[in-house]
């Protein structure tokens, strides 16, 4: 592996700690990060008791489909900074990663939140110097999808 593809994979492996270990909201839901690299990021999760929001179907809470929809999105917004990152020190890095946030989301609901496992990716639609517009799905275990979404992020 040459100096450029490690470097870009200790950014990942960072981002991955960041969202998948380090946000304590993230962790409440039980968000892991199951994948991540410059195009985006995956995450997934299991179903719990304290994440249902209709007690008689057992589905899924939509602000727990819309929190993580959220948090997919940031992982893939902070993805798409690791041409930007490389080379720069921890100190940088943290800086910039310290400025993403959420500026938009609009989350549809497709069906309702059933299964066990739920899983989450994003997408980058666009990427520019200080925006990153991001396309998410939400799938059920048996890959039907659930809801979507579209956030923009400040990313610069």
């Amino acid at each position: 592996m040459d100096d450029e593809a490690e470097s870009d994979r200790d950014f990942f492996d960072r981002l991955a700690g960041l969202y998948g270990q380090q946000l304590p909201f993230n962790r409440v839901l039980g968000i892991h990060v199951t994948g991540v690299d410059a195009e985006g990021g995956t995450m997934a999760f299991a179903m719990r008791q304290d994440l249902i929001g209709n007690v008689f179907h057992r589905t899924l809470h939509g602000g727990v489909i819309s929190a993580v929809l959220d948090a997919v999105g940031g992982l893939t917004a902070s993805a798409s900074l690791v041409a930007r990152a490389a080379g720069l020190p921890d100190e940088k890095i943290k800086a910039m990663l310290a400025r993403v946030g959420t500026i938009d989301l609009r989350v549809d609901y497709l069906r309702p939140g059933r299964g066990e496992r739920f899983s989450a990716s994003g997408r980058i639609m666009r990427s520019g110097r200080k925006v990153a517009v991001v396309r998410m799905e939400m799938h059920a275990e048996n890959d039907l999808l659930i809801a979507v979404g579209t956030g923009t992020y400040m990313i610069g």
